[in-house]
């Protein structure tokens, strides 16, 4: 039946037109021999033109003008400014839809999309799928907090074989609850936030449930970085590859790890160009330099997307394919600058440098790890205190800040979750780094 769904699905598509399925193969091919930087030039100053021409933002930057010519945005500006990006020519256009996110780590934001890059996403989400050993057709599950705007119809979860479990509780109750709906589900697919997975699987393993009684072939952590640890446990456990992508509602889903022994995401140059621009200018940063990631979304003319500075951070690396084709990896993604936190001297560190360190530690149900200051740093800890070692704790943590760090040792009963249901693990409240 599975098999049928995808067979299905393609062929219903065909009879439309064949957008997706065409989309589908050009994203496929791209991952195969790389994207052509000539096609990916000539896509940019289309948009720009398009844009230029459509939208009030745009319009005073003139015909002709370049990628580099125009400001980087943010989705601050985006809603200070929402008419101003819409394109005239699509406004009100039949098939145009609206992505909203819920605002829960940031600025909530509704962004609308044109009908082609609607399907462009459906083309994009199927392939990266296909990476994480997901293929349309298969029984998921996604795990997340189920508000309003997010919600599915009983119609739309029978077309897309898939079932909304609810985070918003991660008592010992509810995650058996979730348990037994994947093992009666027959679920093939486990999609969901990378914390919210973590903590189920520390369940399923803490009481000792039989992995075979699953069916998993494919665990996709979303919204969140997954510790490495983490992510080892999940693929050990359902013995199934665990693979995170990198989406957000207003772009779609961007990038997926293609490797269990890498952590780096592969990026779809074929709907997205990415610039990474140094911490403190709008200037590139270098291959394996830390920077900001800055979007132009090649499909979205209804709602131009050009030099969205999304507010994550990485470190990226470009692989030469020959004859003028490339791909992009971001090596390291650390998430929200916001939550970058820095070494007493006042560089950067990525924040895998503490959740990895902490993934094994005996006694440890819960952290979150917190620079108060530019030299102060908090360590809070949910478990059992009597199998926790602090000393060794420290003692990985503090060579990656600094030895004159001061750690502070925290015990509370509960590290408790956003309102979204996400989790977080790292956070600077530092005074010095407000606004970097």
């Amino acid at each position: 039946m599975e098999n049928l769904r995808w067979k299905a699905f393609f062929m219903l598509d065909k009879r439309k037109g064949g957008f997706i399925g065409n989309r589908f193969e050009q994203v496929k091919t791209a991952y195969r021999i790389g994207t052509s930087m000539a096609d990916t030039k000539a896509r940019i100053r289309q948009l720009i033109d398009h844009a230029v021409a459509t939208t009030d933002f745009y319009k005073p930057y003139g015909p002709g003008a370049e990628l580099q010519d125009l400001p980087v945005v943010n989705k601050t500006i985006f809603k200070e400014q929402y008419e101003a990006f819409q394109s005239s020519r699509y406004k009100g256009a039949e098939g145009n839809r609206i992505m909203s996110t819920s605002g829960s780590t940031g600025t909530p934001f509704a962004m609308i999309q044109n009908k082609e890059k609607a399907s462009s996403n459906t083309a994009d989400s199927i392939f990266m799928g296909t990476l994480a050993n997901y293929f349309i057709g298969q029984k998921q599950a996604f795990v997340r907090v189920w508000v309003n705007n997010v919600k599915k119809s009983k119609l739309r979860l029978m077309m897309e074989n898939s079932m909304m479990i609810d985070s918003s509780s991660l008592k010992d109750e509810r995650l058996e609850e979730i348990t037994q709906l994947l093992i009666k589900g027959k679920v093939r697919c486990l999609v969901g936030y990378a914390s919210a997975l973590g903590e189920l699987g520390a369940y399923i393993k803490r009481q000792g449930v039989d992995p075979k009684k699953f069916r998993i072939s494919s665990v996709i952590p979303i919204s969140e970085n997954m510790p490495v640890g983490t992510r080892r446990m999940l693929s050990e456990l359902f013995d199934a590859p665990v693979r995170s992508w990198y989406s957000n509602e207003e772009n779609g889903i961007m990038g997926v790890q293609t490797d269990d022994e890498d952590e780096a995401y592969y990026i779809n140059s074929e709907s997205y160009y990415y610039e990474i621009l140094k911490m403190d200018s709008d200037e590139p940063a270098e291959d394996g330099e830390l920077g900001r990631i800055v979007i132009t979304d090649l499909t979205n003319y209804a709602f131009p997307v050009i030099r969205y500075d999304n507010g994550d951070t990485a470190v990226a690396c470009h692989e030469d394919m020959g004859d003028g084709r490339f791909r992009l990896f971001l090596k390291e993604l650390y998430g929200r600058r916001s939550d970058l936190i820095y070494d007493t001297k006042g560089r950067a560190v990525t924040p895998y440098l503490i959740t990895n360190n902490m993934w094994d530690v005996a006694g440890v149900d819960q952290f979150r790890f917190i620079q108060k200051d530019v030299k102060d740093y908090e360590l809070r800890l949910n478990g059992d205190q009597d199998k926790m070692d602090i000393a060794d704790m420290l003692g990985r943590i503090r060579p990656t800040l600094g030895e004159d760090a001061n750690i502070d040792v925290v015990f509370v009963d509960e590290i408790p979750v956003l309102a979204s249901g996400k989790r977080k693990y790292i956070e600077n409240i530092c005074p010095a780094y407000k606004g970097r």
